[in-house]
């Protein structure tokens, strides 16, 4: 018997964390020392530091040459386990921007609360927040948005650049949209609309483009799932002749290869794009969805 679309979905996002949502605090904005990077070269004091991979990617993308860009969460390193330096708390009250997300890394929310930094972009304060999942930039449309609000961070703090911030988030933006419509193209027409990942990271990009995330473990990548919710997903998957169980860059395969075993299936990647590693440290933001694009037609049988 087919479960329904609706008891899946509860199923697939139970145990999910529930969450605030957040607002923007914007504080008296102030320069700091010279960062690190373009900016840093060219003698300029604008410095922004970003939580992790996807918000310091649109960071480095609308400051340009105009400002520098701290990542706080190094390549090959799991976001969601962030504990800071002391360094790394300093830069945060010494930054002109900070840019985060509230509740996914509580290290860096109590740095921010405790170390008023110039200005801040809090992502959930910006884009509309799914309960539970805070993975926004697997929508571009809402990473359009972030970029937003921080061109606008970034042109109060430093107004002879602002008309330079601002057109490159416009520029950033028209580049998501397309890779928004590529995905909407590439997913409409498929043999099925589920999909099995290690863990709930993808709920922004089923969502937006009408498909079923069937998630192996919550939202944590290294808790274990239960004996009965691998039954579960192990009937799911049958029942919606799921071929492929994606694992992630970050986390070991173990469990999806595993259940991937038991059933036959085959097995790929899946990359929740949280931050580079080795293996992709020449990719983007945007080789990295479209891969994730090329990954989910293939498995689910697109045209």
């Amino acid at each position: 018997m087919t479960v329904p679309r609706a008891a899946r979905h509860d199923a697939v996002t139970r145990g999910l964390l529930s969450r605030t949502v957040a607002t923007v605090a914007s504080l008296a904005l102030a320069g700091c020392g010279a960062g690190t990077g373009s900016a840093a070269e060219a003698g300029d004091d604008v410095r922004v530091v970003a939580a992790f991979y996807p918000f310091a990617y649109v960071a480095e993308r609308v400051a340009g040459d105009d400002a520098a860009v701290e990542n706080l969460t190094a390549p090959g390193a799991e976001p969601h386990d962030l504990e800071l330096s002391p360094q790394q708390v300093a830069a945060i009250s010494e930054a002109t921007v900070v840019v985060y997300e509230r509740g996914f890394q509580p290290a860096v929310d109590e740095a921010v609360a405790q170390n008023a930094p110039g200005a801040v972009v809090e992502v959930t304060a910006v884009v509309q927040p799914l309960a539970g999942d805070p993975h926004i930039w697997q929508d571009p449309t809402r990473l359009a948005a972030v970029a937003d609000a921080v061109a606008e961070a970034l042109a109060g703090a430093d107004g002879e650049h602002a008309t330079a911030y601002r057109e490159r988030a416009g520029q950033l933006g028209s580049e998501l949209r397309d890779l928004d419509e590529d995905f909407r193209q590439g997913l409409a027409d498929c043999d099925r609309r589920s999909f099995v990942t290690s863990h709930a990271a993808f709920g922004y990009l089923a969502e937006r483009y009408d498909l079923e995330m069937v998630s192996i473990s919550g939202l944590s990548p290294e808790s274990e799932p239960s004996p009965a919710r691998l039954a579960e997903v192990q009937q799911i998957a049958a029942e919606e002749g799921v071929t492929t169980i994606f694992y992630e860059t970050l986390v070991s395969p173990d469990v999806a290869e595993a259940l991937a075993g038991d059933l036959g299936l085959q097995t790929a990647v899946l990359d929740p794009v949280e931050g580079l590693t080795d293996a992709t440290a020449d990719e983007d933001y945007f080789s990295l969805m479209r891969a994730n694009l090329a990954a989910l037609r293939h498995a689910n049988g697109c045209t």
